[in-house]
């Protein structure tokens, strides 16, 4: 398969209030997709059950699943697509900002975020994840990434091992030049399509957040972007035969550096 039709939702998360949430994804979802085609994929943004609090013991689920990761395997059934997105997950002592990929058929994979957001003391709630990841997707081979990890070009280097990067985010608005700048930056660098999903509206510490949301071409130019603010869900088919003649016509990959992580 040599395209991925791909939905990104762009919303304003109800702070501690998971059923509202729900609702109004699925309302979205029906009214985007009575005009739409299914996407293979749907991408939300990141903690979108419960909005970016990390600090309270209540608000993460099992490790077995909760009702979020019941909920995305009723959207991925519902829609016959993956469905993907961060959830406090308790782990130890503590819990992982946890990236759910969720199929149709009911099989779920993660990513668990690996660059803790020191200013926001995320370290003194949620373990470092510790491992790197792919996703395939018919055939289509995507790296997760979860807001501060975007900030980190080692760990989200190409090694020729993805053809899409995915970011998730709640990247607040005053740092919002930054979130731009570096979704291009990561497309052209790794050669690679980017998509990034964040949200809008002011969490429950209200630090406002302004959207953002934007699917980018391997060379930094973006194809489609969500209108700043505002509730919606945009949708694209990507090609990924034309990352490969791209790739093929300026192999920039072939000089590039060695280096291990340990």
């Amino acid at each position: 398969m040599s395209t991925l039709t791909i939905a990104a939702v762009q919303f304003d998360i109800s702070w501690l209030d998971k059923q509202s949430n729900f609702d109004r994804l699925e309302q979205l979802f029906k009214d985007h997709f009575t005009d739409h085609a299914a996407a293979d994929l749907l991408l939300l943004p990141e903690t979108f059950s419960t909005g970016f609090c990390i600090n309270r013991k209540d608000v993460q689920e099992p490790e077995d699943g909760g009702s979020a990761l019941h909920w995305l395997k009723k959207i991925a059934k519902q829609y016959n697509c993956v469905v993907a997105g961060t959830v406090l997950v308790s782990q130890n002592d503590k819990k992982v900002n946890r990236f759910y990929w969720v199929f149709a058929d009911g099989r779920v994979e993660h990513y668990d975020k690996r660059h803790l957001f020191r200013l926001g003391k995320e370290q003194d709630f949620v373990e470092q994840g510790q491992h790197r990841k792919t996703i395939n997707i018919r055939g289509i081979k995507i790296l997760p990434l979860v807001c501060y990890d975007l900030r980190f070009p080692v760990w989200s280097r190409n090694r020729q091992d993805y053809d899409l990067m995915v970011n998730v985010a709640n990247w607040p608005a005053p740092r919002r030049h930054i979130w731009d700048t570096l979704l291009k930056a990561r497309a052209m660098e790794n050669q690679s399509f980017v998509v990034g999903v964040n949200r809008i509206g002011p969490d429950g510490n209200d630090m406002p957040h302004s959207g953002g949301t934007t699917f980018i071409n391997f060379d930094g130019e973006n194809i489609l972007s969500a209108t700043d603010h505002q509730q919606q869900i945009i949708t694209t088919q990507l090609d990924f035969s034309k990352l490969d003649k791209f790739k093929n016509q300026f192999p920039a990959f072939l000089d590039s550096d060695k280096f291990e992580l340990y």
